[in-house]
């Protein structure tokens, strides 16, 4: 099949607009911000663990004391086993925010005042990446499977020990 050519000019401008058109929708769109496409990363198995208590229920969480490890958090990870969960360490009080990138367990954030209160708790849904804060400054956020507390009946006011929060 022969290759057609339209001689019309008006043809022709038409398809230079399109095409300028085509080039400045593409120039807008690289503006924005895209979410970057992450390759698959391996979840952090070996940090430090730590036990915690909840009333009768111990809790055997990693802990993420440097930025680097909160930065990736329990990003990759398929599974928690039942009473397992991630502290989040901080250096001092300040209002923090959570969200669920590259995360794939469905958790529950605690967010852990200096002394062990919970604050308040924030139920998170996998890869969503809304925002989820402490309701005050906190130094500490707990991740656990997502309705662990609240199976416990363990809720904002009620007081951790073990690890930071002293007692045994």
């Amino acid at each position: 099949m022969a290759h057609r050519t339209d001689p019309s000019p008006a043809r022709a401008a038409r398809r230079r607009r399109l095409a300028a058109l085509a080039a400045l929708l593409a120039l807008a769109g690289a503006g924005r911000a895209q979410p970057a496409a992450e390759p698959p990363g391996r979840p952090q198995l070996d940090l430090p663990r730590v036990t915690l208590r909840a009333g009768l229920h111990l809790i055997d969480a990693q802990v993420a004391a440097t930025h680097a490890q909160r930065a990736l958090g329990l990003m990759w990870r398929r599974e928690l086993a039942p009473n397992e969960g991630m502290l989040f360490v901080f250096e001092a009080p300040a209002v923090q925010c959570f969200w669920m990138r590259n995360t794939f367990v469905p958790l529950t954030a605690a967010f852990i005042a200096e002394d062990g209160r919970i604050v308040n708790l924030a139920d998170m849904r996998p890869l969503d990446e809304t925002g989820h804060c402490s309701a005050e400054p906190v130094r500490y956020v707990l991740e656990m499977t997502r309705g662990w507390f609240a199976r416990r009946g363990i809720g904002p006011g009620f007081r951790l020990a073990g690890g930071p929060f002293g007692g045994r």
